[in-house]
């Protein structure tokens, strides 16, 4: 019992003595939980939407209106046709395109039944679901609407009545499998874990037994020895993008509709942020223990809740919704998704891949920098 006891007090001695692992300890998971408080929500307040109104009347957009006031729909745009829809979905500004159909006024007129379209984007299936309840909704209540003023307008229960039947279209995901919005985007989390634990529990070891100081007293030089540590584990990545895509295909069913040379790509420049993390951890970090502290408290897991994994960032408040721009999870996990289930190319995905290759290029740059600076 004495010795348990020793190691106990040991322990709060050597917390004592380290500031960075206490602040690891007691400050991040108190950001973390501020950070969740606002961004950890399943419910969908915000969703964008296209209107393809082929009918142009003063019925159609008093229906229209009844989703643009109804306070969850914001209209994006007004299309034209179906290809103009589906280029918003496939560029991720809109999950909905409500098409009504010419002759929507006169059907209704006539007491007949109105046929009107809402075409979703499945990929993320929770979202689309909830969606999709509130169309029928607010469909139902506008119905409901007319059958009033009809038997208002009649001195006796009219029996024909027009309403409107509200067709659903679910694209990438007809289903709406949660399994697959989210197993394109495990593969992300996976390949973040790796490469930044990998990365900075290597360095941190060599540090601790001493090899790395007997490496930096031999003639090799730091450019060469940072560029040794970083390719074992760009291999050691794409490896696991292997693996992980063939069980995904093979175990799950779920096929790569995009370019695999693509999304192989798009894989190499976050690994390049990722290895840029995980060497900063290694230069701040003196034991391997610090090292896994920082890595997972001060780094993926604000990642992971920042980055549209789990939580909508459209759902979160404006100021968070900034923070995420600067998360290289976030726009990689959107390439994921979209090259996955919905086969989208290097086009429509440029702005994600300028911004990951961006990040990726500033914060390798910064933490190469930063140990060699170490090093010498």
């Amino acid at each position: 019992m004495r010795i348990i006891l020793n190691i106990i007090i040991k322990e709060f001695l050597q917390l004592k003595r380290d500031p960075k692992l206490f602040g690891v300890i007691f400050i991040a998971p108190i950001l973390q939980l501020i950070l969740l408080g606002y961004a950890a929500t399943m419910d969908v307040n915000t969703i964008h939407f296209s209107i393809l109104d082929r009918d142009k009347t003063t019925t159609s957009r008093q229906f229209i209106e009844k989703f643009t006031k109804s306070g969850y729909f914001t209209e994006e745009a007004n299309v034209n046709n179906y290809k103009e829809a589906e280029n918003l979905i496939d560029k991720g500004k809109t999950i909905l395109t409500l098409v009504i159909p010419k002759d929507f006024e006169k059907d209704i007129n006539r007491k007949l039944t109105a046929k009107v379209q809402a075409i979703f984007d499945g990929s993320n299936g929770n979202e689309t679901s909830i969606a999709a309840g509130y169309v029928q909704g607010i469909v139902a209540s506008y119905s409901n609407k007319l059958l009033l003023d009809v038997q208002n307008k009649s001195e006796k229960k009219i029996q024909n009545l027009s309403t409107i039947n509200p067709e659903i279209r679910i694209w990438y995901n007809p289903e709406l499998k949660t399994r697959k919005f989210m197993v394109p985007s495990i593969l992300g989390l996976l390949l973040m874990v790796i490469t930044i634990i990998l990365m900075s529990m290597a360095v941190v070891k060599e540090r601790e037994i001493g090899t790395l100081e007997q490496v930096i007293v031999t003639p090799i030089k730091p450019i060469q020895l940072i560029i040794g540590k970083l390719v074992p584990f760009i291999i050691v990545g794409f490896i696991d993008i292997i693996l992980v895509l063939s069980v995904m295909v093979f175990w799950f069913d779920i096929g790569i509709r995009g370019d695999f040379f693509f999304l192989l790509f798009s894989s190499l420049l976050f690994v390049l942020s990722t290895l840029g993390l995980g060497l900063l951890i290694s230069t701040i970090s003196k034991t391997q223990q610090q090292a896994m502290m920082v890595a997972q408290f001060a780094v993926m897991m604000p990642m992971i809740y920042l980055s549209g994994f789990t939580f909508p960032i459209e759902n979160m408040p404006q100021i968070i919704q900034y923070i995420t721009y600067l998360i290289p999870l976030r726009y990689f996990i959107t390439i994921l998704r979209s090259v996955i289930l919905k086969g989208t190319g290097f086009v429509e995905l440029l702005p994600q891949v300028g911004m990951l290759f961006f990040l990726g290029v500033v914060i390798l740059t910064a933490s190469i920098l930063n140990f060699r600076k170490r090093l010498n």
